[in-house]
């Protein structure tokens, strides 16, 4: 009764927003008509302008979620004579749940769980139901772990909580559209009453899910539930770690793995990194929680099942992907269907890993070879390029070229170790006397053509020592790597790998306005409108249009290796100067009105400059 009361409220608060807007606009076409009538004319003009500005912003919103077409159902569909087994348990925790079996149940590519309901009339009348399984959630759990995930999604339908999803959704959806487009006073009271709704919405899901967790204990057991959502998190973890260790690379390199290698790697590495996650598992669960979260704290509801009714059942331990026949076929389609793999080549793990690895660390290896070139004066480096200049007593320069700023010396510490062995290690690979072995228990492994591990670590701290690269020329010779043979690659610098630090909108660059998102590598500069309003907006649109490297490979990209100083002219706003390695200068002028992505993005710039000034400028 509590949760419908307060789901109520919330249904209350979504059409109060539109009470609000709407008496915000009559107060103000009141006041107009008043300052007309009292003889102020310029000042019913802006009030008018005003009440205008936020009945648009109002009326486009509700046009484009009004229109907004649903997109295709995600993932794959599983049919329940694809997976009896999966379905019978559907049915029997819908029936303890006393609530209609889902009409349809999906393989999404998520580490979740969900409900649908395309439910009518405010949802008075249900609707075509959707259970979403996550394949990775099915790879990590077992059968008794997807009994409690399957009776807390199956106890959402019992409480009739997904009746008001869709017009939660749209409601949101049509809230923030429009305290999006507006600024001043209509923008700040808009957003406060935005901020009030977005708050009690996410109190009443939260209680939620309390409630659909009592199902969960009552038909898999307490231990069992409080397992299940302690697991959650972890392969979570495990996922976010498999997509950053073993996907990003190549991904962003335009190399992918198979439609069936995609899934089939993360249970590859749930298998070979046990003792891993049994740490990762064994710690307390997570308790951050705060008013804007749809979900309590995993502390927080596992203290809570301890109140629950529970069960006490024999734990089924199998897999949970025994219950979908033909499982690596079905993630397969899922993978095929949901995985956007546009037109990266795919290739099997051991030689994606070898591929992407190489192409990254070649990459590097080519901005240090770029750097080398410049300090020996040549048109192309090579590795005994860089060999020669650390031997010879130059490798202060380097590290200075490459924006080290210290000065390197014998020993253990040289500013130049880490540099160097991954031009070694990128050199051996170009020359073909070493591949990366892939490997799902660990890092993967740099070796030689007799398939031992390559000997990096002693030739980097051989060629450190002065005069040294005599040696270890020879050296390399013997392992079939002729230094003079293998070098740069790229021309000039791109942004894989780059991150985003700030941003700042309508920078006067060369006089042409320019939205400015600066990154750890290099400045994306992208021609924008001249109108102010919205900048910050605008970038972060820009940002999840797409990656970086397409973005940079659209617009024009600066990058810091071409920049020979910088000079800071002013702080507020912020004025830079770069003058580049071809001789020219670029000055960035922010505006008073310009918008910033984050609050210290002037601050970034400002640092960006000064790190990148001559050794011993005073910034302006």
């Amino acid at each position: 009764m509590v949760t419908t009361l307060r789901a109520a409220l919330s249904v209350l608060l979504l059409a109060g927003f539109y009470l609000v807007a709407a008496g915000f606009v009559a107060g103000l076409v009141w006041l107009t008509v008043r300052a007309f009538d009292l003889g102020i004319g310029s000042a019913a003009g802006k009030l008018a302008l005003v009440a205008v500005v936020v009945v648009v912003a109002l009326v486009r919103a509700l046009w484009r979620v009004a229109r907004a077409k649903p997109g295709p159902e995600p993932g794959v569909e599983v049919a329940p004579a694809a997976a009896p087994e999966l379905w019978a348990t559907v049915r029997e925790l819908a029936d303890v749940a006393s609530t209609r079996v889902p009409d349809e149940i999906r393989l999404v590519p998520e580490v979740n769980a969900a409900v649908a309901e395309d439910a009518r009339l405010l949802g008075l009348v249900g609707g075509r139901r959707r259970l979403y399984l996550g394949v990775p959630l099915l790879q990590a759990l077992d059968v008794a772990q997807l009994r409690s995930v399957l009776a807390h999604e199956l106890g959402h339908y019992s409480r009739n909580h997904t009746r008001l999803g869709a017009v939660a959704y749209r409601g949101r959806a049509v809230i923030l559209t429009t305290v999006g487009q507006l600024s001043g006073v209509a923008g700040w009271l808009l957003r406060g009453y935005a901020r009030l709704y977005l708050v009690v919405s996410a109190s009443v899901s939260r209680r939620q899910e309390l409630e659909a967790d009592e199902l969960s204990v009552r038909v898999a057991g307490r231990a069992v539930a409080q397992a299940t959502l302690r697991e959650v998190p972890v392969v979570d973890a495990a996922w976010s770690f498999y997509t950053s260790a073993y996907l990003a690379e190549g991904w962003e390199s335009g190399l992918a793995p198979t439609a069936r290698g995609f899934f089939g790697g993360f249970g590859e590495l749930l298998a070979a990194r046990g003792d891993e996650l049994a740490r990762v598992r064994a710690e307390a669960p997570p308790q951050e929680q705060s008013v804007w979260d749809s979900h309590p704290s995993v502390a927080a509801r596992v203290a809570a099942m301890e109140r629950m009714p529970s069960a006490e059942l024999p734990r089924d331990t199998r897999p949970a992907t025994a219950l979908v026949p033909g499982f690596a076929d079905a993630a397969t389609a899922v993978a095929e269907v949901a995985v956007q793999f546009g037109d990266r080549e795919r290739l099997e793990w051991d030689d994606l890993t070898a591929r992407s690895l190489g192409t990254a660390e070649q990459r590097t290896a080519d901005s240090v070879y770029r750097a080398a070139a410049r300090v020996a004066g040549v048109g192309r480096a090579t590795l005994g390029t860089v060999l020669d200049l650390v031997s010879d007593g130059r490798g202060d320069v380097l590290a200075r070229e490459l924006g080290f700023g210290a000065t390197p010396h014998d020993g253990e510490g040289h500013p130049l170790a880490g540099t160097l062995t991954v031009v070694v290690r990128a050199a051996a690979v170009q020359g073909g006397a070493a591949r990366w072995r892939h490997s799902w228990s660990g890092p993967a492994v740099l070796v030689g053509r007799d398939g031992a591990r390559f000997p990096v670590d002693e030739i980097v701290d051989t060629a450190l020592r002065p005069g040294s690269a005599p040696s270890v020329r020879t050296g390399l010779l013997t392992l079939g790597l002729d230094p003079d043979a293998v070098g740069q690659v790229g021309e000039r610098a791109t942004a894989h790998g780059a991150e985003v630090l700030g941003g700042i909108a309508n920078m006067q660059v060369a006089k042409v306005q320019h939205d400015v998102v600066v990154l750890d590598n290099g400045l994306l500069l992208v021609r924008c409108p001249k109108k102010t309003e919205g900048g910050k907006h605008r970038i972060a649109a820009l940002l999840r249009s797409a990656p970086l490297v397409e973005l940079a490979a659209q617009h024009r990209f600066l990058p810091y290796e071409e920049v020979a100083s910088a000079e800071v002219l002013r702080h507020t706003p912020v004025r830079v100067a770069f003058t580049l390695r071809d001789g020219t200068t670029l000055e960035l002028k922010e505006l008073w009105t310009g918008e910033r992505l984050t609050k210290n993005s002037h601050e970034v710039l400002v640092g960006v400059a000064q790190h990148l000034a001559p050794v011993g400028a005073v910034a302006g």
